[in-house]
């Protein structure tokens, strides 16, 4: 047990000292993994659905319907849409926050807000605005242009902030040493952005295996696309859970090859480091270029949906905005975002403490729970949980407290990565040296560590909000009668190609989600000072 929890490892960096072993933290220590244990259990569920219909349905079924041309197509297109979007994503935002943090681009501020502002823009809005433009987009390079579109913020976010927070004398030493400006970004900055650009990719590659709206009215195939297409058209268990199962170990091997890049480094240190403004690079004549760069950019994710929602909320008129469901759905999309969100970000933090704090194959395990469901499509996690009410908790069937549960397994990655790079900037040093003045092991954790770490939890609850306004599945069949959100209704006039009908919902979505993204911008600006 010692050698699991053994938190005495020495630091990468020199000076450093030793942690002691969780087990000393005493009942804290043992509430936090008790705590965790319970939430990794429970994140099983959907899991061990999909084992019981495998069960059930036995090996000649499975083998019947996993070993064929089908399930391999769709695996092909899964596994071309996670390597050809990633790589362009991670470049893109890695572009976009160097020059908006480190460079003399003019406008940056501007910029760097224009770069985060597609978060309040939902991605099956995406598809529907692009459709809407060009009927016949459709196919992988579809797929991954909106993809991009859709998910780079995810990745921008955490970068910029995290640059924000490196030590200028860092990059001036290697300065001094002869490097031009290249090479300190390769040798010094890059390096140190590692943990949020694989957190970043880990939560944007989730999102690739789950999404269902945005490829659905590109018409592209997707693993989540068919589970839904089979229980939508014949309520197929076994073929549904089947592929459901091949997701789920897609999920299991995009989250081991995080954690081979992610490694064991350690990024905190004591003290604040140099409390000064980066000196910014001068672009000079490549200033026009990344200036067409971020203009580009936004123009593909804003300016097209914003000019196709202008187009259909002008040919609707002032009628489209008397439909009486319009403010009870945002009602009730609201309350069920900030209760959902809250709640999430709760119950994620003792597996983002142990995972920064005792790393260890155990930890890593019960990481996996809470990261696997990000990739599974919330029909299936709502099939899982309608089960368990039906046969256990027939009065939870259909309920509130039902569909928050659901909500909290689908956006489990969302909190928990945010959450785990905050504590990671959060010195134990500082822990120890509040229980070394007198307070307990859970004082210094709520009091030193939780407090550090409050913007990315901020950050976090604003990422999970932010999913709840737009989750559609899940909803779909866990919310209570007559309960309905603005996603679910946009998706129910699509459907009936009522696009006109549509915009005021896809339009109340994006004006709802504009205060969280404002949020997690200024959450972010806090990283550093200016």
């Amino acid at each position: 047990m010692t050698a699991i929890f053994d938190l005495s490892k020495p630091a990468s960096d020199a000076g450093t000292v030793r942690s002691e072993p969780l087990v000393r933290l005493r009942r804290s220590g043992t509430s936090l993994l008790l705590m965790a244990t319970l939430i990794s259990v429970f994140a099983l569920v959907p899991l061990g659905f999909v084992v019981w219909i495998a069960i059930q349905s036995g090996w000649e079924t499975i083998a019947t319907l996993v070993f064929r041309p089908r399930v391999g197509e769709l695996l092909i297109n899964t596994l071309l849409l996670e390597i050809c979007t990633l790589p362009p994503t991670i470049a893109l935002a890695v572009a976009l926050a160097w020059t908006t943090e480190r460079s003399d681009l003019p406008g940056r501020r501007f910029f760097a807000w224009l770069a985060v502002a597609p978060l309040a823009v939902p991605a099956f809005v995406h598809s529907y605005a692009w459709v809407s433009l060009i009927p016949d987009l459709h196919g992988l390079g579809a797929a991954t242009l909106l993809s991009v579109l859709a998910y780079f913020p995810f990745l921008f976010l955490p970068i910029a902030a995290q640059m924000r927070r490196l030590d200028p004398a860092l990059e001036e030493a290697a300065a001094a040493l002869g490097h031009d400006p290249s090479a300190v970004f390769l040798k010094v900055v890059l390096p140190q952005l590692r943990l949020p650009i694989c957190g970043g990719a880990l939560l944007v590659g989730l999102h690739l295996l789950s999404e269902y709206g945005l490829y659905v009215m590109i018409r592209f195939d997707t693993f989540t696309t068919a589970i839904v297409d089979q229980f939508k058209s014949s309520f197929n268990g076994p073929a549904a859970n089947m592929l459901a199962g091949v997701l789920v170990l897609c999920c299991l091997g995009l989250i081991g090859l995080e954690w081979l890049v992610r490694g064991d480094e350690r990024y905190a240190r004591v003290g604040s480091g140099a409390s000064r403004a980066h000196r910014a690079v001068r672009l000079g004549q490549s200033a026009g270029a990344w200036l067409a760069l971020h203009g580009g950019v936004a123009a593909l994710s804003l300016g097209v949906p914003a000019v196709t929602l202008g187009r259909w909320l002008g040919r609707g008129g002032w009628e489209i905005w008397a439909d009486a469901a319009l403010l009870l759905s945002l009602g009730s999309t609201l309350a069920l975002a900030v209760a959902g969100a809250a709640l999430t970000t709760v119950v994620v933090v003792p597996m983002a403490w142990l995972s920064v704090r005792a790393p260890g194959r155990l930890q890593r395990a019960m990481e996996a729970c809470h990261s696997y469901v990000g990739s599974l499509p919330g029909v299936v996690i709502a099939l899982a949980l309608v089960t368990i009410t039906v046969r256990v908790a027939l009065p939870l069937y259909q309920s509130v407290a039902t569909l928050l549960a659901a909500y909290a397994l689908m956006f489990l990655p969302r909190a928990l990565i945010g959450l785990r790079a905050s504590i990671a900037q959060a010195p134990v040093e500082l822990e120890q040296a509040a229980r070394s003045l007198g307070r307990t092991p859970g004082q210094a954790l709520r009091q030193v560590t939780l407090r550090l770490a409050a913007p990315g939890a901020c950050a976090s609850m604003a990422l999970v909000a932010l999913a709840i306004t737009t989750e559609l599945t899940g909803t779909l069949m866990l919310s209570p009668n007559g309960t309905e959100t603005l996603s679910t209704r946009f998706w129910a006039l699509t459907s009936e190609i009522d696009y006109v009908g549509a915009a005021p919902y896809a339009l109340l979505m994006i004006l709802s989600s504009l205060p969280l993204t404002i949020l997690l911008h200024r959450m972010s600006n806090r990283a550093a000072p200016r």
